[in-house]
């Protein structure tokens, strides 16, 4: 079996958005292939703050994550990133294989001179929350807080 990390082709949005069905079990709407979503799909190719690694086993994309690299004028004008939407399809857990896409998405904001990278999980399972330990998170360090358009 052979496993690589690598950044994801422009051709690749549809394997991706398959992969995405496994991030929001509770029924994340699928988003229909039109022209709008297409204008976004290349616009966040051709932005230099957004990176979506994807790893693949055989040729199969079977994990991802997106890392987000923001300015800042703190830090020493450092910027800082923002992992999101991780996931791994089901079959293919407990590998490594997220394991190894966070280590390159750190990777990549070490390489933008990121003085810090902040990940968010829903979860409240140990095992998840390990998980990101062990991929190189520290929890506790902050809290976090998040608002919704429309506050329930």
């Amino acid at each position: 079996m052979t496993y690589m990390v690598r950044p994801i082709e422009r051709e690749e949005l549809g394997t991706l958005l398959d992969l995405y069905a496994y991030l929001h079990a509770d029924g994340d709407v699928p988003l229909a292939r039109d022209r709008r979503l297409d204008a976004l799909w290349e616009s966040i190719l051709a932005s230099p703050w957004l990176h979506y690694l994807v790893g693949e086993v055989d040729g199969e994309i079977v994990s991802s994550c997106t890392i987000s690299i923001v300015p800042n004028l703190t830090r020493g004008a450092r910027p800082y990133g923002l992992i999101e939407n991780v996931v791994t399809h089901p079959d293919y857990r407990k590998k490594g294989y997220a394991t190894r896409v966070l280590r390159q998405a750190l990777q990549v904001a070490w390489d933008h001179d990121c003085y810090k990278v902040m990940l968010l999980t829903g979860s409240k399972l140990e095992s998840t929350l390990r998980f990101y330990e062990q991929a190189g998170f520290k929890r506790g360090v902050k809290t976090g807080f998040i608002a919704y358009p429309n506050p329930d």
